[in-house]
């Protein structure tokens, strides 16, 4: 029997990517429900510590770096720390060995082929059956905890938000509202990366869609990228040409400030893709080789696309071999049908929302 109240102390281990990392929050915040006083640090990579600012479900972040010897350095301050609990949310044989080094007498993870030696809890992963907000959430079932479906959640600092409000207004834009109507040009972004080339949409169709979407809402498009995106962003930008806004190469946390603002996404199945629904922004996501019912973004207001004629949808694989047509034949046209069908989500949840302040 597993003496819960003696827990004081609890690492958190989910070192990649930031999608991955964003989507352990939940953890984290029921962690701090089950226990309120104990220090929760969390282990990570720097490329996902960014999503962890700020964050008040969390008291530090450790930084897991790839040399030998911050790695031993870092160890010795874990063992040194004394964790009642340890969670490896990530569970390859580096994580596992970590696990085990620490010296907690309580080690949750995921009993992937060898790696069970790092823990005393070793759980059957469901990674390929649930949403990996509910694979994270099952190590705290494996303590006999009952975890609450919270939300994956970023969360912003006063000069986050003033720098998205100065861009805001430096470009007249305005979608601080997040409304559509005809008094309200609404700002739309498009997320245009991803981390393999298969799940990326082709940046002519981008370029197709922005022009009809500015066409027909007079919209403007704000392109979201990362620093190796720069070249592909700026020729959908081009290509858009009226109606589209190129942000300078800005940091990841103040990507998600903008993504705040936007009045929905457009992104393929990315990091970013998380972080906009992580700040409460409606989100279209494009998907094919990977599943939507287990990587796609958390909340009611967002739509999933897909080219469902294709019957390898899911595939999980890096490269393909057929021409990557999930992609390549998802035209513009089916996109922007379903960014009509959450423009009207949108506008309707407004309208109630605007329906319901009349009575208070």
């Amino acid at each position: 029997m597993i003496d819960l109240a003696s827990i004081r102390k609890i690492l958190v281990i989910k070192p990649r990517a930031i999608g991955d990392v964003l989507l352990s929050t939940p953890v984290l915040a029921n962690l701090r429900r089950f226990f309120p006083a104990a220090k929760i640090s969390f282990l990570v990579e720097k490329g996902g510590a960014a999503v962890l600012s700020g964050n008040p479900w969390l008291d530090e972040v450790l930084l897991l770096e790839k040399n030998a010897w911050s790695r031993i350095k870092l160890l010795a301050r874990i063992r040194q720390e004394r964790f009642d609990l340890v969670l490896d949310l990530f569970s390859n044989p580096a994580t596992a060995l970590f696990t085990l080094l620490s010296g907690a007498p309580i080690r949750v993870g995921f009993a992937f082929r060898h790696r069970r030696f790092g823990y005393t809890i070793a759980l059957l992963p469901r990674g390929g059956e649930v949403h990996n907000v509910e694979f994270n959430l099952d190590a705290l079932r494996a303590l006999g905890l009952v975890p609450e479906r919270i939300e994956p959640r970023v969360f912003l600092s006063a000069d986050e938000r003033a720098f998205a409000r100065a861009f805001i207004e430096k470009h007249n834009l305005a979608g601080m509202k997040k409304i559509f109507s005809s008094q309200n040009t609404p700002l739309i972004g498009f997320s245009i990366g991803g981390g393999w080339q298969t799940k990326r949409w082709l940046s002519a169709y981008y370029v197709k869609l922005g022009k009809r979407i500015v066409e027909e809402f007079g919209a403007s498009i704000m392109l979201l990228y990362g620093p190796d995106e720069e070249q592909e962003a700026r020729g959908i930008a081009d290509g858009i040409g009226a109606g589209a806004i190129l942000p300078p190469i800005i940091t990841l946390r103040q990507l998600a400030a903008l993504a705040e603002v936007c009045h929905l996404v457009v992104s393929n199945d990315t990091g970013p893709m998380h972080i906009a629904a992580a700040v409460g922004t409606p989100v279209l996501a494009i998907f094919g080789p990977t599943r939507p019912e287990l990587q796609g973004p958390v909340g009611n207001y967002h739509r999933i696309v897909r080219n469902e004629s294709v019957n390898c949808l899911g595939c999980n694989l890096t490269k393909c071999p057929i021409g990557n047509i999930c992609m390549t034949e998802l035209y513009p046209d089916k996109v922007f049908e379903e960014f009509l069908q959450l423009h009207r989500q949108i506008e309707e949840r407004n309208r109630d929302r605007v329906n319901v302040e009349k009575y208070l």
